[in-house]
Parts: structure tokens; C-alpha cells; sequence
């Protein structure tokens, strides 16, 4: 999608998007989404796993982001799941949600998978409308049971 770029967070630069994180985990702390980030993007880790951050050219402030990870669906084969989506833009937040759609689409043939899971678990319109206009269709229900100590972050159903 021109006028955005799309990469993977360098995790010494996690801080800097916190902000935007707070929007989708509005209970997470600083120190909480800068242990996940290090842990979920660090290069050693296989690189099935991660978090893509769009950035408007020519700035290189933090507009979207998503956390994703690879799993081998028993039906399907190899596939993207995708989650914790953030489109933010004060004028005109859609084009940020296009451009994240779109490098969902290329992570996923770069990484070779074969389906692509979205976990949209807010309510926010924007996101469900733009995956839906990329193709994305209702897949069955996600239900959430919390069986142990959750994070401080989890707002889940009374966590």
C-alpha cells in the first residue's frame, strides 16, 4: 500500500509504540509490553513468530501494528493467526488498516502459509469491515475461559 511501509518491531524500539498498544490492551504497563515484545520479537526465536508495525513515509512514527504467530491447522496446513490489530490515524485510520491487511496477506505467502486466522477480540468496526473487505469471513466462535493467574493487562470477561 504506497505511502506506508510495513516491517517487523525491532524490539529495542518496543517502547516506542507502546502508546499505540494501549489502545488494543488499554489495562497493559510499560514493563508488561516491553517483556512480551522482547520475548515475541526476538530474532532467535523461530522467525514464525513476531509483531509488524506499519509506519507512514517518510515519518517512522508507529501508526498500526499486529502480533502474529504460525500454527499447523489440522484442516488447513500452515497458518498465519493474526491478532492484537491497531489502526490509528487522527484524519483516516482506514488506510492504516489497509496497509496492515495487506502485509498480513504478504507475511503470509513469505512465510509459506496456507490460511490466514484473524483474531479481531475487540468490537472495533474498523478492524472486522477491513478484514471482511479483504476476504476474511467468520470462522466459527472463540470463547475465553481464564484457569489461572491472568496479567495485569486482562480485562477479559472479569479477569
Amino acid at each position: 500500500m504506497s505511502g506506508f511501509s510495513c516491517h517487523p518491531l525491532d524490539p529495542e524500539l518496543a517502547a516506542t509504540v507502546y502508546p499505540l498498544v494501549r489502545e488494543a490492551v488499554p489495562g497493559i504497563d510499560l514493563k508488561g509490553w516491553l517483556r512480551f515484545a522482547k520475548r515475541v520479537g526476538n530474532p532467535k526465536r523461530s522467525p514464525r513468530g513476531g509483531i509488524i508495525v506499519v509506519t507512514r513515509k517518510p515519518r517512522s512514527l508507529a501508526c498500526g501494528l499486529f502480533v502474529y504467530h504460525t500454527e499447523d491447522d489440522l484442516e488447513c496446513g500452515l497458518t498465519l493467526v493474526a491478532e492484537h490489530f491497531i489502526a490509528v490515524d487522527v484524519l483516516d485510520p482506514e488506510p492504516v488498516m489497509g496497509a496492515l491487511v495487506a502485509e498480513l496477506d504478504a507475511l503470509a505467502a513469505r512465510l509459506g502459509c496456507v490460511a490466514i486466522r484473524a483474531m479481531v477480540l475487540s468490537q472495533s468496526s474498523l478492524l472486522a469491515e477491513g478484514l471482511h473487505a479483504a476476504g476474511h469471513r467468520p470462522e466459527g466462535a472463540t470463547l475465553f475461559k481464564v484457569v489461572g493467574q491472568p496479567g495485569k493487562a486482562c480485562d477479559r470477561h472479569d479477569c
